[in-house]
């Protein structure tokens, strides 16, 4: 069993929060307990003045975790941007130490621990810290969530050159369709091709579903989860 998983996208708006919350739930239902991470949110909405992290709150509630949203979402950004962006232009420093320390504690006390990126992994989240770097020093194996249709090669192999270059451990894509993907050839060959010359497995392909809380794709994401060897 490995301690937990970072998942990032191949773009933003592709589905990285419905594929960790279908993680989250394979998990618990098997007995272990899971707690989600999401170091930074960008594009939060006020809530009684307040900022509110919509996909750090999906994953928290998943999870069943007794955990405040603060300790699984250190840092929240009203703007949708980069978080490195958005971040200078609110006047918020983020300290990649208070999100590493934040991820040990919370690592110390479930089987599993779940850290969703923001956007793909070459994203800022200040100057220039990226994920990727974020990724390296969690020393979390890799799950890439990546479109079906046509552009995803390229866009998933150039994931996993950048992770491999860094020494990051690329455990396997998740492809994930969305309502606006159309039908096309390439989306039954991607998979395929990316698996051939990326060398690395496509664990499975998430049709397109409303809701996180959806449960018609459970049986997809505990085969996932076992793909993954977090049972």
């Amino acid at each position: 069993m490995k301690p937990g998983l970072f998942i990032t996208g191949t773009d933003t708006g592709i589905g990285k929060t419905v594929v960790a919350t279908g993680l989250i739930k394979a998990i618990k239902s098997q007995g272990l307990s899971v707690c989600p991470m999401k170091p930074v949110e960008s594009g939060c909405r006020l809530k009684k003045g307040v900022l509110f992290p919509n996909d750090a709150f999906t994953l928290l509630k998943a999870s069943g975790a007794d955990e405040k949203l603060d300790a699984v979402n250190p840092y929240r950004l009203r703007s949708p941007l980069a978080p490195s962006v958005a971040a200078e232009i609110e006047g918020i420093k983020i300290d990649k130490r208070k999100i590493i320390s934040g991820f040990n504690r919370l690592s110390s006390k479930y089987d599993l621990t779940i850290v969703e990126g923001a956007g793909g992994i070459m994203v800022p989240l200040y100057k220039k810290y990226l994920f990727l770097d974020l990724a390296v020093d969690l020393g979390l194996p890799l799950l890439i969530v990546s479109r079906p249709g046509l552009g995803t090669i390229n866009h998933t192999l150039l994931t996993i050159d950048a992770a491999r270059n860094r020494g990051l451990d690329v455990a396997g894509i998740v492809i994930k369709c969305s309502e606006k993907a159309r039908k096309h050839m390439s989306e039954k060959t991607n998979p395929e091709v990316i698996e051939k010359l990326g060398n690395v497995p496509v664990l499975g392909i998430v049709p397109y579903i409303k809701s996180p809380s959806d449960r018609s794709t459970s049986g997809i994401f505990e085969q996932i989860a076992k793909a993954l060897n977090l049972l």
